[in-house]
């Protein structure tokens, strides 16, 4: 498979004779340096089909909640589930697209008393300032969300 960013983009994983296929694709809307994420996704999908893998999840790692919906509709019936990653706040959309399971984000893991992981008062400061600020994880409490 073709590969703009670093990393493997692509696992095919098996245990006890059953073989899972997962990718990660970013985006393209808001982030920068990447391939069109729907030729990514053909690219992934044809990849699991000729490696005879029958369930695969994809990892839509968008910035945008459009993009990742008309992801979820571009690949329905063509894998298993697709998952919305990168925006930390779970939607409450999961539902199945022709036999394909959809959730537009399915949250973060971090600091529950954050933004996004990062400690609240730096994120307001540049909300009000428009200074870049270095990103600090928080503390605290940790939260675990996603998808079962």
């Amino acid at each position: 498979m073709h590969r703009s960013a670093p990393g493997r983009g692509s696992v095919i994983l098996e245990k006890k004779g059953k073989r899972l296929g997962i990718a990660n694709i970013m985006g393209a809307m808001y982030l920068d340096g990447v391939n069109n994420p729907f030729d990514a996704a053909d690219e992934a999908v044809k990849y699991f089909t000729d490696e005879g893998v029958k369930c695969t999840l994809l990892d839509f790692h968008a910035e945008a909640t459009s993009e990742k919906i008309a992801m979820g509709w571009y690949l329905d019936g063509r894998v298993s589930a697709v998952f919305g990653t990168h925006t930390h706040v779970q939607t409450a959309d999961e539902q199945i697209i022709d036999g394909t399971g959809y959730i537009t984000d399915v949250g973060m893991t971090g600091a529950k008393e954050s933004i996004l992981g990062v400690e609240k008062e730096i994120i307001i400061e540049k909300f009000l300032t428009y200074y870049p600020k270095k990103h600090v994880f928080a503390g605290g409490d940790i939260e675990i969300n996603g998808a079962l």
